[in-house]
């Protein structure tokens, strides 16, 4: 018998669309109450405004992550709006590919301060929260690029690398609180951050969805308090 996750409030970062979008959604289904942070504030209105439809409460902060005296201000308010987390979703982030010595360093630079600054922004933070509840869950969504390097992606590759060291480590420091840290590994998922302007219906049919990772996730969420899959690794069935 797993857990019920209705009733409890979760915090996702890169709320406004793709993932982060497709998951608020599917936890709202599940009854959890939502706080979305994200940059552009429109398109996290549009989605508190979906949120709503489905009868759970729902807030947001438009945060740019890169920035921790943001990300404090921000967290701030979703805790005196929602309550403290008992769920955290770190999946904002952005792509940088391109032959090394054509990514510009401020490029490079800027990929770790979304990346993986942002990630540890936002989980320093909420981390309080869930150790004085002494449980708590955190996923980070990391990316294959994490597990395998490719050609074009040092920069990206060399970020989501970092994302697993950190949440390896984090996952041993927080066990003792009931703390679980997962991470995703998914391949290309038919996202705008994927895709761009080349996302079609027929990307749809063949590659990974938002939804099928937020469906995942909610599962994982629901598992018992007990055991959980520290690192999984998502690929689409037969994308060729």
């Amino acid at each position: 018998m797993g857990q019920e996750i209705k009733g409890k409030t979760a915090y996702i970062t890169g709320a406004s669309s793709g993932i982060g979008r497709a998951t608020a959604l599917e936890l709202a289904k599940a009854g959890v109450n939502v706080g979305l942070i994200a940059r552009t504030k429109s398109k996290l209105e549009a989605v508190a405004e979906e949120i709503e439809s489905i009868g759970v409460n729902v807030s947001f902060s438009s945060t740019d992550i890169a920035n921790m005296e943001a990300v404090h201000h921000g967290i701030a308010y979703l805790e005196k709006e929602l309550g403290p987390a008992d769920i955290l979703i770190n999946n904002a982030g952005i792509g940088c590919h391109g032959p090394f010595l054509e990514i510009e360093p401020e490029q490079w630079k800027h990929t770790f301060e979304v990346n993986v600054f942002g990630t540890y922004h936002v989980t320093r933070a909420v981390l309080p929260q869930m150790i004085e509840k002494n449980r708590g869950d955190i996923i980070n969504i990391s990316s294959s690029n994490g597990l395998k390097g490719t050609a074009g992606s040092t920069s990206y590759s060399a970020s989501k690398f970092a994302i697993q060291g950190m949440t390896e480590a984090l996952m041993q420091e927080v066990r003792r609180n009931n703390i679980r840290v997962f991470t995703l590994n998914p391949s290309l998922v038919a996202t705008e951050l994927a895709f761009g302007d080349t996302l079609t219906e027929q990307n749809k049919e063949k590659f990974m969805q938002p939804e099928d990772l937020a469906e995942y996730m909610v599962s994982l969420l629901k598992l018992h308090p007990r055991i959980f899959i520290k690192q999984s690794l998502q690929w689409a069935t037969n994308p060729f």
